[in-house]
């Protein structure tokens, strides 16, 4: 069994606002994956973050993994509703976290598979639920740990997203990405 990694759009975005993709990609190695949902997202982000715009033609998220049956879309709509606070007048909202867990909980050739995301309340859920999750700071761990990046470059990396009105969580210094 072969474990993805599945960024959110704000996984996304962050790494977009410093021109830093790359280094995500990088880090997934081959084994990143989005939904439907999340491509959506990222392409209406680019808006703000125009790189974003290459991604589905980057490849390195692979195609972007639809719900199509009946049942997985009422489960992922229940999700979305019930845990995620989301509305039928906004269809879309939360549409993306609830696939990814939906995804990653009962598709079997995803078991397993990791979650990427910045949303404190979803990670919650997620962690809750038996998903591993993971987040923009470990992303760039992973990176500095890989020798991709220093652990001062990293570190000021993360602070160049909060610049960027960026919303993660940050190490108190930079040897805190080598643990």
């Amino acid at each position: 069994m072969s474990v993805f990694f599945f960024p959110d759009n704000t996984v996304l975005c962050n790494f977009a606002a410093v021109g830093r993709l790359d280094l995500l990609a990088g880090v997934l190695d081959g084994r990143g994956r989005w939904t439907a949902a999340v491509a959506y997202e990222a392409s209406r982000s680019a808006h703000h973050h125009p790189t974003l715009a290459d991604l589905p033609t980057a490849g390195w998220l692979g195609e972007p993994i639809e719900v199509t049956e009946d049942a997985d879309i009422q489960q992922v709509n229940l999700v979305r509703r019930a845990v995620f606070g989301g509305t039928d007048d906004l269809p879309l909202k939360h549409l993306g976290e609830a696939e990814t867990c939906h995804i990653i909980l009962h598709w079997e050739q995803f078991n397993g598979s990791w979650w990427i995301s910045d949303d404190r309340e979803a990670l919650i859920y997620a962690r809750g639920r038996g998903i591993t999750t993971r987040e923009t700071l470990d992303m760039v761990a992973a990176a500095t740990v890989a020798g991709a990046i220093t652990a001062q470059d990293g570190f000021d990396l993360l602070q160049k997203m909060v610049d960027a009105d960026r919303h993660l969580r940050l190490p108190t210094r930079p040897s805190d990405l080598l643990l």
